[in-house]
């Protein structure tokens, strides 16, 4: 029986929606005569999880990871602040690609892993939770197709290891798609959100410096135990960064803040705005 037809995005793709246990006919291996074709002409956006293995992976701190490996753009027409895979300077070829493949392979990006297989993830109205399909991407140039293996998608998953990827950029993609489909304020944040939102998603060495700031501290009621565990282990400090975003997006609570928080922020406003005067003051007097 034929899979019903959906829209799927443009490009060479298959209009079938799969499920888990469908199967599809797929391999890519070392010594096809199409290796590397796919890795020569990139367009891949990178996820909050794919920056904190690759920065791992490469010995660099998130800003020079950022620095040298992405292009920045924007997700959507509000300006919502994303990053790319910088290709080469002399082509769209990936800076990681050699003859023996892809130099980072173990640590690969998200896209990398579910190709040619292409995930959309959708949440119905009303719905708790994202649905998510995947469709099979047939390129010209991708010999992959022919090989003579068939497996199941959910197979295919566990074999590019995408599962843990999926897990954490999951909240990550909640709140993109959130932010696209909510009314116009969410849909418009301002500039200090999108701040926020770069410095959670990619930039994880500020946001840890900014998590144990005394600001931070004075604001929020985070347990001892837990800032250290944040401190120490990347993971837990993104999936807090993205839960801490939904807070301050969508005013989903989920970090308790201190009673007189409120008021110590503006109170230090006061004396910003104060010392800010005094110096436009003492400028114009001289």
């Amino acid at each position: 029986m034929n899979e019903p037809k959906f829209d799927p995005p443009k490009g060479p793709v298959e209009p079938v929606k799969l499920g888990l246990d469908d199967s599809i006919q797929f391999q890519c291996r070392k010594g096809i005569a199409c290796f590397n074709q796919c890795c020569q002409n990139i367009d891949i956006m990178l996820t909050p999880y794919d920056i904190l293995r690759l920065k791992n992976r490469l010995g660099l701190s998130s800003e020079e990871f950022i620095e040298k490996y992405t292009v920045p753009f924007e997700m959507d027409g509000h300006g919502m602040p994303g990053l790319k895979l910088k290709t080469r300077e002399d082509s769209p070829a990936c800076q990681f690609v050699t003859d023996e493949g892809c130099s980072v392979y173990e640590d690969r990006p998200a896209a990398c892993r579910y190709y040619a297989l292409g995930l959309m993830s959708m949440r119905k109205k009303d719905s708790p939770a994202d649905e998510d399909s995947y469709f099979m991407v047939k390129e010209d140039h991708c010999l992959g197709h022919n090989e003579p293996r068939t497996l199941t998608v959910r197979e295919y998953r566990q074999e590019q290891g995408v599962d843990i990827y999926d897990e954490l950029n999951q909240e990550w993609r909640q709140i993109v798609l959130k932010k696209r489909s909510a009314g116009p304020t969410v849909g418009q944040p301002s500039e200090r959100s999108f701040q926020l939102f770069f410095l959670a998603s990619y930039n994880l060495d500020a946001f840890r410096r900014f998590v144990e700031s005394d600001a931070f501290q004075q604001a929020y009621d985070v347990a001892p135990d837990l800032m250290k565990t944040l401190m120490d282990d990347e993971v837990e400090l993104l999936k807090f960064g993205l839960r801490f975003l939904k807070q301050m997006l969508f005013d989903e609570k989920f970090i308790a803040e201190k009673p007189d928080a409120l008021e110590k922020r503006l109170k230090s406003k006061r004396e910003r705005e104060a010392r800010f005067k005094e110096l436009e003051a003492g400028r114009q007097g001289t």
